[in-house]
C-alpha cells in the first residue's frame, strides 16, 4: 500500500522517524583533535627549504621531518619528528593546498590522540567551506560510518595558511574504532571503480589506473589477496534478482550501504560511486565476514558542478551516470525492499536537514569561521573568492562551477526530492546481529538491531537443537532499536540453528539471516590453559628479541601434564577464534609462555598477526577445528594504561587486577606492587611522554617529581597541571599524595 502524504505531513513524519536511525553500535567521540565547539591551531615548523621543495614538486608523496603544534585552548602538544607533505589530487595544483601529517612515519606506532594521521583539507573549490563539514557531520547524525571532522587554522614556520577541515584519516585505527577489529582486507577504490565483473580470477581486480590500483588494498599487503572483493564483484553482478538479496547480505552491510546512497544522492556527491566511480573504501569486517562500504572525500557537494548538470533536481531513482553501469546501485535498486528501505532512508535525511530547522546549524558554522576567513589570503587566490562571497555563498550561488547557495540547493533538493519519492510501507530492517556464547552448557545471548516505518516493531528468536522441533523465543526490545535474546545450549556434541524474524504492526515481516545460521558444538578436552596477564601499552617494559616494545600475552599452564599448542588459536575478536594459530609447541604443566602481539610474525613463531587494544576489546584461546574451535579461555577488558598489565589474582584465578610491576613469563604472585585502583579511579597523568613543558592530571592531587636516583625536584599541592619547563629531558617519577609513582618521560 502506497503512502499519500503532504509536505506539511511528510515533514512532521519524517522529524518523528530521525530519533530511530543512530544505530550504528561504535561511533568514537570527537575528542579533543575534533572538538567541534572551537577553532584549534594547528603550527608546523619545518626547514623553508624543504617547504619550498615540496611546492615545486607537487606530485610528489615524500614525507619531510617536520615538528607539529596543537592548541585548542584546553590542550597545547608538541611533537617532533613527524612526516609532511601535500595531499590530494586536483587540490595539489591550487594556491591552497591541502596537508597530510604522519605520527607514526618515523616513529613507528606513535599516535597522537588514536590517530596516526592527520588530512588538513583546503577546501579550495568552495566559496563557504562547509559543504564537507555539513556532509560528514551528516554521516555522523544518521548512522553512517564515516570521518570524524572539525575546523582548525593552519600555521606554516607562523604564517598563516589558512582555515582547514580537518578530517579523519581511513586506515587500520578508523576501522577498529567502528567495527572493533582492523585485520581485514581495507581498500581504497578510486577512479575508475565501477565495481563491474572482470572475471573469477582475483588479480583482475588488481588493475591500475594511472600509477596506483583502483582497488588499492592498504592493509595485509604482503599476502595481497584480493578473493574477498573479487567475491563481492561476482554475487553483485553476476546472482539473479530474485536470489540477490540472500546472496549478497551474506557477504556486503546491504543496509547501511542503502544509508550511503540516500546521503549521496540528497547531498550530491557526484565524485562519489554513484556518477563517478571514485572516492570510497571497502572493509572486510572480519567479525561479521561482511565487506563495510565507508564514504570519503565528500566536498565535491550541495551542488558544486563541473558538468552542467542540475544536482537539485536530478531523478533520486535515477541519479548514476547514464551513460555506464553502475551494478551496487541499479541491481539494489531493482529489489523491491531496497527500493523502498533507500526511499524510507531519504525521508529521515529529509526530515534531518528541513531548510526550517537546519538552516540555524548553517549559521552556527558561518559565524564560527568567518572571522578567521577574513585573515586568510590563501581563500582569495585561486577562484578569487572574497569574504563577501563567503557570506553570500551559504545562502546564493556565485555563478561558474558554484550554481547554488547551500541553503539554495539545500531547498530546493528538498522540495523536488519530496516530490518524487515513493513511500511504501517497508519490511522492518533487521542488521548488526551479534552472538555470545561460552560453549556447550551455557547461554546463548543474540543481539540484533531492527528498525521500521512505524513505531513498535518486535523481534523473535527462532531456533532448532539438533534437528528437532522449532522454538521460539521473544527478544526484548531496548534502546535505540536494540533487541535481546537467548536461549540454552546443551551440554555435549550438539548442532544450534538459529534466524531473527521481525515483523511491525502492519504484519510486515523480515527473517534475517534468509538461511538460518549453524553453529556447531563439539568440546574437546577441557584444558586448563589460561590467558594469564598481558600488557597492551608497553613503552618502558620487556622488549621483544629485535628489541621492540610490543604487545604481550602470557599463557598460563595451570595443569599437570602437556598441552601440544599446536592445534589451537588465540584471537583478539571472538567472531573469528582461528585468528592466529599457535605453532609446534607444547606447554609444559605450570609453565608461563610469553606470547608477542605486535602484527609482526615475520620476527618469530610467538609473534601473532594482531595488537591488543588499549581502548579495550576481547582476547580469547581456542580449541581446533575437529571441536568447532571450542573455547577455552576468553577475556573481555575495558581502558589499559601503559606500561600497567592486566592478569589473573592468583594465576588461573578468576579476580583479575591491574599490575605497576608486569611479571611476562613468571607468576603473578611475584610482583612487587600486585594491585592496581580500577579504570574509573585510575589517577591519569597526559601527555605521557610529554614533549611539551605542561603535564595535566585527571583529578586534583598533590605532585611531586623525582629525579631517578631520587632528588626532589617539584612539589605542587592541589595540582590539576604542573609546568615541567625547568626539567631537562629524560625519566622521572611522579608520586601523588596518595602515595601512587608512576613513570614520566620528557622528550
Amino acid at each position: 500500500m502506497k503512502k499519500q502524504i503532504s509536505a506539511l505531513a511528510y515533514c512532521i513524519l519524517t522529524i518523528i522517524l530521525s530519533s530511530a536511525i543512530h544505530a550504528q553500535p561504535n561511533f568514537p567521540d570527537d575528542e579533543e583533535i575534533f572538538r567541534d565547539d572551537v577553532v584549534g591551531r594547528v603550527d608546523i615548523l619545518i626547514n623553508p627549504d624543504t617547504l619550498q621543495w615540496i611546492y615545486e614538486n607537487v606530485e610528489s608523496d615524500i614525507e619531510w621531518r617536520a615538528t607539529f603544534v596543537f592548541d585548542n585552548g584546553t590542550i597545547h602538544d608538541t611533537i617532533e619528528n613527524i612526516g609532511f607533505r601535500l595531499r590530494g589530487n586536483t587540490s595539489r595544483q591550487s594556491a591552497k593546498k591541502s596537508f597530510k601529517v604522519s605520527f607514526n612515519t618515523f616513529e613507528s606506532g606513535r599516535k597522537y590522540h588514536g590517530v596516526e594521521k592527520m588530512n588538513l583539507n583546503g577546501e579550495h573549490n568552495d566559496p563557504t567551506v562547509a559543504r564537507s563539514k555539513i556532509s560528514w557531520d551528516l554521516c555522523s547524525n544518521f548512522g553512517i560510518p564515516a570521518s570524524r571532522s572539525n575546523y582548525l587554522r593552519v600555521f606554516i614556520n607562523d604564517n598563516f595558511y589558512g582555515v582547514y577541515i580537518n578530517v579523519e584519516h581511513v586506515d587500520e585505527e578508523f576501522v577498529d574504532k567502528r567495527f572493533d577489529n582492523q585485520d581485514g582486507n581495507l581498500y581504497k577504490c578510486l577512479w575508475p571503480a565501477d565495481l563491474n565483473y572482470l572475471g573469477s580470477n582475483p588479480d583482475l581486480y588488481k588493475f591500475e589506473s594511472g600509477s596506483r590500483r583502483a582497488y588499492d588494498l592498504k592493509t595485509n599487503t604482503q599476502l595481497d589477496d584480493y578473493s574477498d572483493i573479487a567475491h563481492f564483484i561476482d554475487i553483485l553482478n553476476n546472482t539473479p534478482i530474485e536470489d540477490l538479496p540472500c546472496e549478497l547480505e551474506e557477504i556486503f552491510n546491504v543496509q547501511d550501504y542503502l544509508k550511503v546512497m540516500a546521503m549521496d544522492v540528497f547531498t550530491a556527491n557526484w565524485d562519489g560511486y554513484i556518477w563517478n566511480k571514485n572516492n570510497f573504501y571497502l572493509y572486510h569486517n572480519t567479525e561479521t565476514g561482511k565487506l563495510e562500504y565507508i564514504p570519503y572525500d565528500l566536498d565535491n557537494t550541495y551542488g558544486i558542478d563541473w558538468f552542467s548538470e542540475d544536482w537539485a533536481t536530478r531523478n533520486i531513482y535515477e541519479w548514476d551516470n547514464q551513460g555506464e553501469y553502475r551494478p551496487l546501485y541499479e541491481r539494489l535498486l531493482e529489489v523491491q525492499k531496497y527500493r523502498d528501505w533507500y526511499s524510507f532512508y531519504l525521508s529521515q535525511i529529509l526530515g534531518l536537514m528541513n531548510p526550517d530547522t537546519y538552516f540555524a546549524r548553517l549559521d552556527e558554522i558561518r559565524d564560527q569561521i568567518y572571522p578567521y576567513i577574513l585573515e586568510d589570503d590563501y581563500y582569495t587566490y585561486d577562484y578569487g573568492f572574497s569574504p563577501q562571497d563567503f557570506l553570500s555563498s551559504y545562502e546564493t550561488g556565485l555563478g561558474g562551477h558554484v550554481p547554488y547557495g547551500i541553503e539554495e540547493y539545500i531547498t530546493a533538493r528538498y522540495n523536488s526530492a519530496i516530490s518524487q519519492l515513493e513511500l511504501n510501507n517497508t519490511d522492518p530492517v533487521v542488521n548488526y546481529l551479534h552472538v555470545e556464547h561460552s560453549g556447550p552448557g551455557s547461554m546463548m545471548e543474540v543481539q540484533v538491531y531492527v528498525f521500521d516505518d512505524e513505531e513498535n516493531p518486535s523481534a523473535d528468536l527462532l531456533f532448532n537443537i539438533n534437528n528437532t522441533a522449532w522454538e521460539t523465543a521473544s527478544m526484548i526490545a531496548g534502546e535505540d532499536g536494540k533487541f535481546t535474546g537467548q536461549f540454552e545450549i546443551p551440554a555435549g556434541e550438539s548442532t544450534v540453528l538459529y534466524q531473527i524474524e521481525a515483523s511491525d504492526v502492519s504484519g510486515n515481516t523480515t527473517s534475517y539471516p534468509c538461511e538460518p545460521s549453524q553453529i556447531n558444538f563439539a568440546p574437546g578436552e577441557i584444558y586448563q590453559l589460561y590467558i594469564n596477564e598481558f600488557l597492551a601499552g608497553n613503552l618502558w617494559g620487556m622488549a621483544d628479541e629485535a628489541g621492540e616494545h610490543d604487545d604481550w600475552m602470557e599463557i598460563y599452564n595451570a595443569g599437570n601434564a602437556p598441552i601440544w599448542l599446536g592445534d589451537k588459536y588465540l584471537t583478539d575478536n571472538l567472531e573469528n577464534p582461528d585468528k592466529w594459530q599457535f605453532p609446534d609447541y607444547t606447554i609444559q604443566p605450570q609453565e608461563f609462555l610469553l606470547v608477542w602481539c605486535d602484527e609482526d610474525q615475520e620476527q618469530g613463531p610467538f609473534h601473532t598477526n594482531f595488537k591488543i587494544s588499549a581502548s579495550g576489546e576481547e582476547l580469547g584461546i581456542f580449541d581446533g577445528e575437529t571441536t568447532g574451535f571450542a573455547m577455552i579461555d576468553q577475556i573481555f577488558f575495558d581502558e589499559q594504561q601503559t606500561d600497567v598489565s592486566y592478569g589473573r589474582d592468583p594465576d588461573a584465578g578468576e579476580n583479575w587486577i591491574f599490575y605497576q610491576d608486569p611479571t611476562p613469563g613468571i607468576s603473578n604472585l611475584l610482583s612487587a606492587t600486585p594491585e592496581f585502583p580500577s579504570v574509573e579511579n585510575r589517577f591519569r597523568v597526559f601527555p605521557n611522554p610529554v614533549t611539551g613543558d605542561m603535564i595535566y592530571l585527571n583529578k586534583i592531587a598533590d605532585i611531586e617529581i623525582f629525579s631517578v636516583s631520587g632528588q626532589k625536584l617539584l612539589s605542587q599541592a592541589l595540582a590539576k597541571q604542573i609546568s615541567i619547563a625547568s626539567l631537562p629531558s629524560g625519566m622521572y617519577f611522579l608520586k601523588t599524595g596518595e602515595g601512587e609513582v608512576f613513570k614520566l618521560i620528557k622528550q
